[in-house]
């Protein structure tokens, strides 16, 4: 496993993302053949597999994306909005999100700009806490399945 070069307090969102992309850097290296990964599930709270829930492939993929912008910062304005453009044309709850949308822009622009700071700062902490987690597991899973488990 990689170790951290950079040294920040515990909960600095600096600290967790170096952690979620050296977790994830372990991960690439150690997962020699994702195509292993395919229609195998993480299983879930005391073993038991969720029904619809992603395969491991899918993290794996999805997890290498998300440290890529990590990384190297967003991507730029048009091509995200493209992205998100593509991905929401075959959702079929689009209206309905666009209704919550509507919703949560009106409630953001009633918070001030310290509270929504610490809104998302949260969440993001939070979220690339989880996301760390999952890397791991999707790092272990791939090594008991190769018999690679110390």
């Amino acid at each position: 496993m990689q170790v951290l070069t950079k040294r920040y307090p515990r909960n600095c969102l600096l600290t967790v993302m170096d952690r979620y992309a050296a977790v994830v850097r372990n991960m690439e290296q150690v997962v020699m053949i994702p195509s292993l990964l395919r229609d195998v599930q993480l299983s879930g709270h005391r073993g038991s597999v969720q029904e619809g829930a992603p395969d491991l492939y899918s993290y794996f993929t999805m997890l290498k994306t998300i440290c890529v912008e990590v990384e190297h910062g967003l991507l730029p304005r048009e091509e995200w909005q493209t992205k998100v453009a593509s991905s929401e044309a075959s959702d079929p709850e689009n209206e309905a999100s666009e209704a919550e949308g509507a919703e949560e822009e009106r409630l953001s622009g009633e918070l001030d700009l310290e509270a929504q700071f610490h809104l998302h700062f949260a969440s993001l902490h939070h979220i690339l806490t989880h996301l760390t987690r999952k890397a791991q597991e999707v790092t272990r899973k791939y090594q008991e399945m190769t018999g690679q488990v110390l």
